[in-house]
Formats: C-alpha cells, sequence, structure tokens
C-alpha cells in the first residue's frame, strides 16, 4: 500500500481552488473548515491558523486526500524554481483524454502529453494551477501488482507521488532513508523538461533524479535542481506556497530518529482520523508529516 496519505497546496481562496478540482479533476469535498491552531503551530506555521482549509478525494474513493490551506500569495514565488516540495503526481487512466479535457481549463497545460525514453512505464502531461501548483497527471503503461505503481479506477485518481526539489539529491535520499527507511534508487538522467523549461535551459539538458518506496511502493521523486535554484520564498509564520506539506503513514514511529519538529500526538479529521502524527523537516526545509498507518 502506497504510504502517502495528503498533500498540502496553499491557495489564495480555498472555495475557489476546490471547485476547480472538483469540476476539472473530478475529485470530491470530503471536509471544510478552519485550520486547526494546533495543526498550524505543528508546521510552525501560527499564521496559517484559522485559514480555510478543504480536504479532497479522488472519485475513486482512494484514501489519499488534497488539502487546500488558504494562505497570502508571495509575489517572489515562481513554481519549479525553489527547493521543497515541487509537485504532485496523479494517476490517470488516459492522460491524451485528460489533456483534451484541460486544455481550455482553469490549469495551465505547460507539459502536454509526452512519452520519455528514459521512463517507459508511464506517459505524463504537466499543468500549473492558477496558484502556481505544479499537477504531474500520468498515465501508468505498466502498472499493477509488483510494479510499484497504481492503476488508474477513475479517470483522475490517486496521488501516488510527491517530487521533491533538491539541492542535494544524495543528502537528500540518504536523510529519507535514514528518517523513514525508504529504499532509494539509484539516480538516473532524464531530459527533463519541466526543469529545462523553468530555468531557460536548452530542452535536451539531462537532470538527475531518484525515486522512493516503501514495501514496494513507489511514493516519492527526489528531482536534483540546478544551481539557480533558491529558497522557497514565503511569509513569516505561515506556510510556504506551492505544495507546503507531504504526509505519509509509517510502520512504527518510534523507530524514527528524529529530531521532531512536532512531535507525534493524536489528531482527528478527515486526513488522520483520530492517529497519532508528527512532523519533521527535510534538509530541503521541506515539511513532512509522518503517521501510523491504517488500521
Amino acid at each position: 500500500m502506497n504510504p502517502l496519505r495528503s498533500a498540502t497546496l496553499v491557495v489564495s481562496d480555498a472555495a475557489a481552488a476546490a471547485s476547480r478540482y472538483v469540476d476539472w479533476l473530478d475529485y470530491r469535498i470530503i471536509e471544510t473548515g478552519p485550520l486547526d491552531a494546533s495543526l498550524a503551530d505543528s508546521w510552525q506555521a501560527p499564521g496559517s491558523a484559522g485559514r480555510a482549509s478543504v480536504v479532497l478525494r479522488p472519485a475513486s474513493g482512494k484514501k489519499v486526500d488534497l488539502r487546500l490551506v488558504e494562505g497570502d500569495p508571495v509575489a517572489a514565488f515562481q513554481p519549479l524554481r525553489s527547493h521543497g516540495w515541487a509537485a504532485i503526481e496523479l494517476c490517470v487512466a488516459d492522460v491524451r483524454a485528460s489533456h483534451l479535457r484541460l486544455r481550455n481549463g482553469p490549469f495551465e497545460v505547460i507539459g502536454p502529453p509526452s512519452e520519455n525514453p528514459g521512463l517507459p512505464s508511464i506517459h505524463p502531461m504537466q499543468v500549473r494551477g492558477p496558484d502556481g501548483e505544479i499537477v504531474y497527471l500520468t498515465q501508468i503503461l505498466q502498472g499493477g501488482p509488483g510494479s510499484g505503481l497504481p492503476q488508474a479506477h477513475a479517470a483522475v485518481d490517486q496521488l501516488f507521488i510527491a517530487v521533491l526539489a533538491c539541492a542535494d539529491l544524495e543528502a537528500s535520499a540518504a536523510w529519507f532513508r535514514q528518517q523513514l527507511g525508504l529504499a532509494v534508487a539509484p539516480p538516473f538522467e532524464i531530459a527533463y523538461r519541466m526543469l529545462n523549461q523553468a530555468f531557460g535551459l536548452p530542452a535536451d539538458r539531462r537532470h538527475r533524479l531518484s525515486t522512493a518506496t516503501q514495501a514496494g511502493e513507489i511514493c516519492l521523486e527526489f528531482d536534483q535542481y540546478p544551481e539557480a535554484a533558491v529558497q522557497r520564498p514565503q511569509h513569516a509564520g505561515q506556510l510556504p506556497p506551492g505544495m507546503a506539506v507531504c504526509s505519509l503513514t509509517h510502520p512504527d514511529l518510534h523507530a524514527i530518529p528524529g529530531p521532531w519538529l512536532s512531535r507525534p500526538t493524536p489528531r482527528t479529521g478527515a486526513v488522520y482520523e483520530g492517529r497519532r502524527v508528527g512532523v519533521l523537516r527535510s534538509p530541503e526545509g521541506a515539511l513532512i508529516e509522518v503517521m501510523e498507518p491504517r488500521t
């Protein structure tokens, strides 16, 4: 079972953003309300307390949620140009059908469907939301049991990979291996069009990336970012813009060496369902929630 439980995205208007995910990506609203102050404090983002938030779930009903939290726009934020959580990746049944549906909608297509010889098992496209969030929509060509990749059970289905923009891929991979016991694949290189577009590099420039798995399921991607990448700009006391938090389950919270940014504590709500959850911060400064497994 993929350990990804949720991704938290910062948006300027939670209700409007939720409508886009419902109308264009078939997600369902399962929870709304102000962000709990204790939860915001656990992220060291007290300025996000009380802000409107919405939790969405894919049409398939898979319990892998997207959480939208309102935040003040950050003028200096440029998607795909800073370290930290860079993108969410959702599996789709037919990427070309998704492209036809989305190309005239509120999500800007920044990468139409393409095939990459370095990644023969997937057929991806990429879009950017009005709040600067980056969403990869990927058709799995060789998925199912034993592949480490899911099969879509709806036109747009679950979050299955969170993409981390790394200043030092090897250091980040080692940290996730040590802290969470993830198995990290050796890095490989591809002509990465999203990074080349974002940094104004030649289309054939190659970049290193790696993937991490838990119990054989791919859940994270580590991208080595160019030297021109910067620290994510953000308002003091608020969550960073774009993708702000990645939430994962873990079989044994006691085995995590830490140090914890916030120690595990029980939390209620659709994402947590009463389970204990703690918070870590990666070498890039990215926030990771780690919670007890599903029962």
